[in-house]
Order: C-alpha cells, then structure tokens, then sequence
C-alpha cells in the first residue's frame, strides 16, 4: 500500500461511518413508521373496545328508565305514536364529552324508517342507523356501535365522531414521538461514539501505513490494535518482503547490466571512431549515422540503468539546468535554457529523462530545443520539429495516464515520465503553435 492509499484510509473510514449513520438513521425511520401503524391499529381497537363497553354499560339503566309503553305488539298505532312523542319529548341525559347515545325505534316491518326515542344531549336528531345493524358500522362522520334493546324494534347506539377519534390517534402519536425522540437522539449519539469507537484501529492503521517503508531492513507494521485487523498487518508485512526481495533483485540485474552493456557499448564506439579516421570518404556518412544510432543506444542504456539503480530514495538538489544541460550535447541539436524559477529533484534521473527528450527530438526532425521552467518543480522541453496533431497529442497523454503504453508511445516519453512520477508527478504534453512540447510536473520534496 502506497503513502498516498494509506492516507485516504481515513477519509475511507469517514464514508463508511456515515453510511452507517445514515443506514442506522433509515432503520430507525422504518421502524418508526412500523411503529406508528402498529399504535394507530391499536388505537382504533381500543376506541372500539371502549365504544362498546359504553354501550354496554349504558344497556340496563337505559332499559329500566326508559320509555316502557312500548309493547311488543301495540293494537292503537296512534297510542304508539303517542308514547314515541313523549319519549323523544323527554330531557336528554348529559353527555359524557366523549361518546353519544340514541335510543332508536326501528320500524317492524323492516323498512328503512326509524325515530329516536331517546338521545344525549350531543347527539343528532336523525337516527344513527335507518335500518337496525347490530356491533360496529360507520356512518358519514361516525363510528357506530349497535345493541338490541328488549322492547321489540328498540336499538341503543352508542358512536363517536371521526373527528374525535382522529384527535385521538394524533395525540397518542405525539406522546409517543416525544417520548422516543430524546432516545432516538441518545441513540444516535451512542452509534456515532461507537462507530467511532470501532473505525479508530484502521485510522491507526492509516497512520502506521503512511510511514512504513516496506523495503527498509527488518520492516514490520508489529501486532494490531485489533485482532481482527492482524491479518492486514501480516498481509502487509507479506507483500512488503516480496517487494523487497523483488527489488534487490532488479538492483542486481542493473548492476549486472551495468558491466554487461556499458563496457561493450562504449567499445563499439571508440571502434566506430577509429574506422571514421580510416575509412574512405564515401564510407564516412554510413558510419556516422552507426556511430549516432550506438550513441543514441547508450543514452537510453544510461538512463535504464539509471532507472532501476540502487538507491531507492530521491536524491534531491537544486538542479543547475544550464549546467547539466551544458554536458549532455546531442549532435545537429541546439539547446536554449530558460530557467527563472526552482527545481528541485534527483539529478541523476533528470538527466536521463532530459537525454532521452533531446534524443526523441533530433529523431523527430527538430534541430533547436528550449528547456524552461515555466513554474517551481517544473520542467518544459519545446522543439521546433514538425509536432504531433491535437488528437495525436491526446492519444499519447490517455496511454500515458493508464500507465499502460503501446508501441505507439516512445521510449523517450515512458521513461520521461517513469521519472517524473518516480518525484510524484506526472508528465504532459501541452498544446503548442509549433512543434512538440513536454511538460515534467514534479511533486515538492
């Protein structure tokens, strides 16, 4: 794992506590609801329940205080009517506030006709039911409970308005939600200072990440705050071994490399020089180009070499551009130093990516080169050669973001920004009005 992975575990551990948040925050809004549809199922039937035991209870005092006069069978249909008069005529008992009451004369013969014989005071006038309905019904605007009385005909119904019972239910929901609001918020507290609790060993982890260097001598993240994590710190200290050794590997071959390739290199060049004072003219312009090509293999070995070196740390200086650009001369090539502003890197890797640019340079056609500095850590190299189309440039810097070049990208340019991001940058290609341009932007030490 990289500084930079390790330093965005605690951003990492931040989103993870807030999806918990806000997971816990959803649960508790579903159960809330689940809540509040289970008490109003209950409200409703406790209002039920007590709608009937107020009929119930209203049944025998009502039956014994009534109106009597009413037989099962009256011969005198106006004497009936008569007693019905009197009856509705009668003061009506007080309401209790919360239910009404009506005793109801239905007709016998089942027709869709009924008078109210007796009511409390908050009742209305008409009759609840025009046809007799025993238990519970609605009605427009009421909740109706029905029971035979025992006079043939005679029902008493007890109701309550939808307004009452509506009342009812939004009380019960807001004591309840003041009741559970100060522990939702408890709660809520609690899974913050626990989530907290629980994500501090992998910020820890971060921490220790951010400073481990997996190829120093005997490097080991050591025991986990938490057991759980203990396989990280040992799949860590796995991979930080198996680098290491792949790098002393690599530091080998390019010490082995080293004399393999510069020794010969360098004698086919002092060949190339003496079979140029001997050779006759019309041979000369071949084997300068020889000696070109062999020069120009020699840079890009120098700068492989350079690469894979085995120091493993930057070597960061001040670069003295004009100097160091001064011993690296490049055959039919110009170089202008424009340098007004700071670079600090390791020289050794500047100068081989700087040798290869020049070099893709003169391959390229261009035959003067101007190295600036156009910002602090930063490197540009403009040739005056015939350029690379807009898109072109684009398909060159999308290879070279995906760190996945083809053949279609030169050496030069990979190993200019194998350097540049080995400083923690990044290479560019720039538009320009004419030629090419590249672009090293190299991260402060």
């Amino acid at each position: 794992m990289t500084p930079a992975q390790a330093a965005g575990l605690p951003s990492i551990t931040g989103r993870v506590s807030r999806a918990l948040l806000l997971w816990a925050v959803l649960w508790g809004a579903a159960l809330a609801l689940a809540v509040w549809l289970a008490v109003q199922h209950e409200v409703d039937e406790l209002l039920d329940d007590t709608l009937q035991a107020a009929a119930e209870e209203m049944f025998v005092p009502l039956l014994h205080s009534g109106p009597q006069a009413l037989p099962a069978a009256v011969a005198d249909k106006a004497a009936a009517d008569g007693a019905v008069a009197a009856a509705a005529a009668a003061p009506r008992q007080q309401a209790s506030g919360r239910f009404v009451w009506q005793w109801v004369m239905h007709a016998s013969d089942g027709a869709a006709s009924a008078r109210v014989l007796r009511a409390s005071s908050a009742a209305p006038t008409e009759p609840l039911r025009a046809t007799a309905t025993a238990g519970f019904s609605d009605v427009p605007g009421w909740r109706v409970y029905g029971v035979p009385l025992g006079p043939p005909g005679q029902w008493l119904y007890a109701a309550q308005t939808r307004v009452e019972r509506r009342e009812t239910r939004v009380e019960v929901a807001l004591a309840v939600t003041l009741a559970t609001l100060p522990m939702a918020a408890l709660a809520l507290v609690w899974l913050r200072a626990r989530v907290r609790h629980e994500l501090r060993p992998l910020l820890a982890l971060s921490e220790r990440l951010a400073g481990h260097d997996p190829l120093a001598p005997g490097a080991s993240l050591g025991p986990a705050q938490r057991q759980e994590l203990q396989p990280v710190h040992d799949a860590v200290d796995t991979l930080g071994q198996r680098l290491a050794r792949r790098m002393a590997q690599e530091r080998a071959f390019a010490a082995h490399a080293a004399h393999a390739l510069r020794t010969p290199l360098a004698g086919i060049d002092a060949q190339l020089a003496v079979a140029l004072r001997e050779a006759p003219a019309e041979l000369q312009p071949r084997l300068k180009r020889v000696r070109a090509a062999a020069g120009r293999l020699q840079r890009v070995v120098a700068a492989l070499l350079t690469l894979f070196r085995s120091g493993v740390e930057l070597q960061r200086v001040r670069l003295p551009l004009a100097e160091l650009l001064s011993r690296m001369p490049v055959e039919g090539l110009t170089v202008q130093v424009q340098a007004t502003h700071e670079v600090r890197a390791d020289c050794d890797l500047i100068t081989a990516a700087l040798l290869n640019l020049l070099d893709n340079a003169v391959r390229h056609g261009a035959h003067h080169v101007v190295v600036s500095t156009p910002g602090p850590n930063r490197l540009r190299m403009d040739d005056d050669g015939p350029g690379a189309s807009a898109e072109r440039r684009q398909a060159l810097q999308h290879e070279l973001d995906r760190q996945e070049p083809e053949g279609s990208v030169g050496l030069g340019l990979v190993l200019a920004d194998l350097v540049a991001r080995a400083h923690g940058g990044g290479l560019r290609l720039p538009d320009t009005e004419r030629g090419f341009a590249v672009e090293l932007m190299l991260a402060p030490a």
